[in-house]
């Protein structure tokens, strides 16, 4: 069979969640992956949230590293839907090293990588869906993000609960809100993984320290980050509405 009549390779994605982080802000306890939310742990929203999409074929879940065994138990027993394939490995000291951990963990085939946080727990399958569409149409990273409701001021840092002065009031219209999962091809996120040093706070500024493009899909406001106690009672309030009109 000649180049021009092979079938063109099944585009696979996978989504790694780094799920080792303590999430100190929500104070003492269980980590914060492992927090629960209606009864059941973010992190199995989390999951379900990615594999509730036709196009994610495997999730990789980075575990504390002393902890994978209770998160693979964890999976084991709560219903995920049977098309998708899950993995569990250990994680390490810091969120950088655990993606890179989970991308270890990816088998070949997978061309489309997903970064998701574990405490986004509610992301509609939309958004996750429309990630990886950009990604599949030519992007080799996308970010969902939302435009930003108040103004925001550049100021200079000083010790806490002291009066920072205000630098400067960046254009509030050219900024944008990111969330996850961020959506990337995967030589594109290895590449970066293993050639980026320094100081980034999400893998999209990896991406962009290798000189190549970011683009922005939009983002849903449900999709927020579960960080303080007041959002826990923010994502029950989205359940028990999604509950309530979609029988969730």
């Amino acid at each position: 069979m000649s180049d021009a009549a092979r079938p063109a390779p099944v585009a696979r994605t996978a989504a790694v969640i780094p799920a080792a982080g303590r999430g100190v802000r929500l104070g003492p306890g269980a980590p914060k992956a492992l927090r629960a939310l209606n009864g059941t742990p973010m992190l199995i929203h989390a999951v379900r949230a990615m594999a509730a999409s036709r196009a994610v074929s495997l999730v990789v879940v980075v575990a504390p590293p002393d902890g994978a065994g209770e998160v693979k138990n964890l999976l084991d027993t709560h219903a995920l839907p049977e098309r998708t394939d899950y993995l569990v490995v250990p994680g390490g000291e810091t969120r950088r090293e655990s993606v890179s951990l989970g991308l270890d963990a990816l088998p070949d085939g997978i061309t489309t990588v997903l970064v998701h946080d574990a405490a986004r727990p509610l992301v509609p399958v939309d958004t996750v869906d429309a990630v990886i569409e950009a990604v599949r149409d030519g992007a080799v990273a996308v970010v969902p993000a939302l435009p930003l409701a108040d103004t925001v001021k550049q100021v200079e840092p000083r010790g806490k609960g002291e009066p920072e002065p205000v630098v400067a009031t960046p254009e509030r219209a050219t900024l944008r809100a990111v969330q996850t999962p961020q959506g990337f091809e995967r030589d594109t996120l290895v590449r970066a993984h293993g050639s980026v040093t320094g100081d980034v706070t999400d893998d999209a500024g990896m991406v962009e320290k290798l000189g190549l493009p970011v683009v922005v899909v939009p983002g849903h406001e449900e999709a927020f980050k579960v960080t303080r106690p007041l959002d826990l009672v923010l994502a029950e309030a989205v359940l028990a509405r999604r509950r309530a009109t979609d029988g969730f």
